[in-house]
């Protein structure tokens, strides 16, 4: 018995020995095998990610154009970030009320909204959800010639409570259409068991609702931000005063005025693009989560 023993323990030590030989032969296969993809995604990636590098080495380079500075800042200055915060500190504070507030709006109107239209079947419904994904479509010029008027009228005209509205209206659609898509996968039992247990459908939507809703709500606040942020044709058609500007126009009126410095000009976009890349970086994980929740179910 304990030779048979023995030399089953034998093959059964071969056998694991040779499995593992056959997956070190493997890999090198694999990883040959995947290296053209690989160099190709790092090209890819490099292209994207140069205009950003050659923003961020103008801008620290005291040159007269971006096409005369050098490959790499070898004397580095912050000149043209000091001229920056100096000449567009009000923009960036501009920008900062108008993204928030519309975050705030956007939220109020389309988590109700989605949830409605996730657990409650009613007649239209799809008429509505279509209606959305229409709106998706509409030019942003064109829904910022159709408000010019009507804010002209009640007087919204230059204020920060317009372009928070307008903004809202063009982020509602997007954000009710994804967190709807999460919402739908929330079992209704969930819901049902706090009815069940005496919560109407108020308490039932903020404490159960809710709360198992936080990455959809996290990338919807977050793409509504992103969209208020780097808005520029809303602001461009309801603002004429340097009272309500946001970062967007401003770059775009200090391009004109600074076209022999690009230093500052450089220095303003990095500064514009770091609460962009900033927010990306800190809530990656519940983007990942709230946009391909509601894709299985």
């Amino acid at each position: 018995m304990s030779v048979g023993l023995a030399s089953s323990t034998v093959t059964a030590t071969r056998a694991i020995t040779t499995r593992r030989r056959s997956e070190r032969t493997r890999r090198p296969r694999g990883s040959v095998k995947g290296l053209p993809f690989t160099v190709l995604g790092i090209v890819f990636l490099a292209i994207m990610i140069f205009p950003v590098y050659w923003m961020v080495n103008t801008s620290l380079q005291a040159t007269s154009g971006a096409a005369t500075a050098t490959w790499f800042p070898w004397n580095p200055t912050f000149a043209g970030y000091r001229t920056a915060f100096a000449q567009q500190g009000q923009n960036f504070v501009s920008s900062m009320i108008i993204g928030l507030g519309t975050v705030v709006l956007t939220l109020a109107v389309a988590t109700p909204a989605a949830y409605g239209l996730a657990r409650f079947r009613m007649r239209g419904t799809r008429t509505l959800l279509l209606v959305l994904l229409v709106t998706q479509m509409v030019p942003g010029i064109v829904i910022a010639n159709a408000l010019y008027t009507l804010f002209n009228n009640v007087g919204l005209l230059n204020s920060y409570l317009g372009l928070i509205l307008a903004d809202s209206a063009v982020q509602v659609p997007f954000a009710i259409l994804l967190m709807r898509a999460f919402m739908e996968s929330i079992p209704p039992s969930l819901v049902e068991a706090a009815l069940v247990d005496g919560a109407n459908d108020l308490r039932a939507f903020v404490s159960i609702v809710l709360p198992i809703s936080r990455n959809a709500i996290v990338t919807a606040a977050l793409f509504t931000f992103l969209g208020a942020w780097g808005d520029f044709l809303i602001a461009l058609t309801l603002t004429s005063t340097d009272a309500v500007r946001p970062i967007t126009l401003g770059i775009y009126n200090y391009i004109g005025s600074n076209v022999t410095d690009w230093g500052p000009v450089m220095a303003t976009s990095v500064l514009a693009s770091l609460p962009a890349a900033v927010l990306l970086i800190v809530a990656q994980r519940y983007i990942s989560a709230g946009a391909l929740g509601g894709a299985v179910k």
